[in-house]
């Protein structure tokens, strides 16, 4: 019946031959449901289960309660790949469909009304190109009048992202709209915002500052459909955009793994693996924006890898995640981070943002206060040892941490937290591939078969080995112990909470489950299984 309707019901005039246009053709539409399942009305979007549509779609559908779901339907990308598709094929039923989709959608969402999500700021900058897709094909006043108003919502800048992905996405609609009708007032204003919104999200240094790796991967393959889209304009791309976006590429890899994937900071679940991209010439990356990335070898799943993390407040897709570290070695993640479930609004969203969901530090009986700075107040970086110490006010005292990473093939991270006042404890997320073998004595000993490693803490002053670890897992009230290795997901897996003190030290050593560390005055002793590792409490910093 929806074939026999399609074929005979809408009065648009359809080509023998489809011509293939710069609009519908190219990197614009991302993964979308096949044009075979869209005919069959099955909408599946961000790995959810597929969503049966009717001839009339239902434009208030929110199967699962998810605004990431809402957004992507209401984009009408997934109309858009019918458009693409029809230009490839000639198969007209593709463009009949694709025209009653975005006709259906035009007039039961009017501005101001219809499904409450249909005129969020980012469905509207992403339906645009869709519309303006299907505008080669259908002359059509109604259609013509919906992308007049698109572009009157674009170019209003009180609408506008400035400094974000999102807005990138908005100049991205705009320009198309104003490329296809001619309009030169809303082309030079989308090419302006762009360049300015490009180099507030990507410094000098080629960081992403929306605080999430993850991000800069989305943001290199939007700066190129950009960039295409001004040449499709027939104009000159500006050398900023071109400079930046060489620029990002370097960042990508700086926060990728050795085991490919990228580390999980912020909005970034674990299973995001980039394309291959140019990488740094140096082992260890520092970005004022707030990112350090080490590595003991590139090319290499066994080499040691650490990310730590400072900078700017909270702010976009970050997380209170100041002073937190990971670490990775002999091809294991052993510190992670809870990492990114979703968007929704939910009490386990929430506390992914916490400093609780991360291995910070942490001021007994103070109250954190979001959105404070933390400052690198020293770096040393050498071939096999490098070390730094950050700090900041976010609990009122100052906290200050210092973290040294020793490799060498004696791969050892230390972290040293010292509190202004009052006592500080810490937490540690371990990969939910890793069980807890043991604790006791101010050891804690992780295992993965028959592979070990060892966590060992002392307390400062004195430098005794301190006991009291608590091992948490799974915890729902309140939340703690669990891990989102990917979207909608969360596995529990173990955290390391610490005893309080006035300072502590703690000790990780892959590779053993004796590890023999000793603290004498200031001078720690770890004997690794390759030959000893020794470094030294220097005032508040590790050398």
């Amino acid at each position: 019946m929806l074939a026999l309707f399609l074929a005979g019901s809408l009065a648009v005039a359809l080509p023998a031959n489809a011509a293939r246009t710069a609009e519908c053709q190219g990197d614009w539409l991302p993964a979308t449901p096949t044009s075979e399942d869209v005919m069959a009305g099955k909408l599946s979007f961000l790995d959810l289960p597929a969503v049966q549509v009717g001839e009339k779609v239902n434009w208030k559908l929110d199967p699962y309660k998810n605004r990431s779901w809402q957004m992507v339907f209401h984009s009408l990308r997934w109309m858009g790949r019918l458009v693409a598709d029809y230009e490839s094929t000639s198969n007209a039923k593709y463009l009949a469909r694709a025209t009653e989709v975005a006709k259906d959608w035009v007039a039961r969402n009017p501005p101001g009304g219809g499904a409450a999500y249909a005129w969020a700021e980012h469905p509207v900058a992403l339906r645009a190109p869709a519309l303006v897709c299907l505008s080669r094909h259908v002359p059509d006043k109604w259609l013509k009048d919906s992308l007049a108003q698109h572009a009157r919502i674009l170019a209003n800048d009180r609408n506008y992202e400035w400094g974000h992905n999102h807005g990138l996405d908005q100049d991205i609609g705009l320009l198309g709209i104003a490329c296809r009708y001619n309009q030169k007032g809303w082309r030079d204003q989308a090419i302006r915002r762009m360049v300015k919104t490009t180099t507030l999200d990507v410094d000098s240094q080629g960081a992403l500052r929306e605080q999430a790796p993850r991000y800069a991967i989305y943001f290199h393959d939007r700066l190129r459909v950009a960039m295409d889209k001004i040449k499709d304009c027939g104009l000159k791309v500006p050398a900023e955009l071109d400079r930046r976006w060489d620029l990002l590429p370097e960042h990508i890899s700086a926060a990728t793994q050795p085991d490919g994937f990228l580390v999980p900071l912020g909005d970034g679940p674990a299973d995001v693996q980039p394309a291959t991209f140019d990488r740094p010439d140096s082992l260890v990356q520092v970005y004022r924006a707030g990112y350090v990335f080490g590595r003991t070898a590139w090319d290499n799943k066994e080499s040691a890898y650490y990310s730590i993390r400072y900078g700017p407040g909270l702010k976009f897709h970050g997380h209170e995640d100041h002073l937190g570290v990971t670490y990775y070695a002999q091809g294991r993640n052993i510190l992670t981070e809870a990492g990114f479930h979703s968007y929704e609004n939910t009490p386990y969203r929430r506390w992914t943002i916490t400093p609780e969901a991360h291995n910070v530090p942490i001021v007994a009986g103070k109250r954190f206060r979001g959105g404070v700075a933390s400052a690198l107040t020293r770096k040393s970086i050498g071939e096999d040892r490098q070390s730094y110490t950050l700090t900041d006010t976010a609990y009122g005292a100052r906290r200050t941490r210092a973290v040294l990473v020793n490799h060498d093939k004696k791969d050892v991270m230390a972290v040293y937290d010292t509190v202004s006042s009052g006592k500080v404890r810490n937490l540690w997320h371990l990969s939910p591939r890793l069980a807890v073998a043991s604790n006791a004595g101010g050891k804690v000993v992780v295992s993965d078969g028959d592979w070990r490693a060892s966590i060992v803490q002392f307390a400062l002053p004195g430098c005794k080995q301190v006991s009291g670890q608590k091992i948490v897992r799974g915890q729902t009230s309140p939340y703690q112990g669990w891990i989102s290795g990917a979207y909608m997901k969360k596995d529990a897996a173990p955290v390391v909470v610490s005893p309080s003190a006035k300072g502590l030290l703690t000790v990780v050593v892959p590779g053993t489950d004796q590890p023999e560390v000793s603290c004498s005055g200031r001078t720690v002793i770890v004997r690794t299984p390759n030959g000893p590792a020794t470094f030294k409490m220097s005032g508040k910093d590790l050398v």
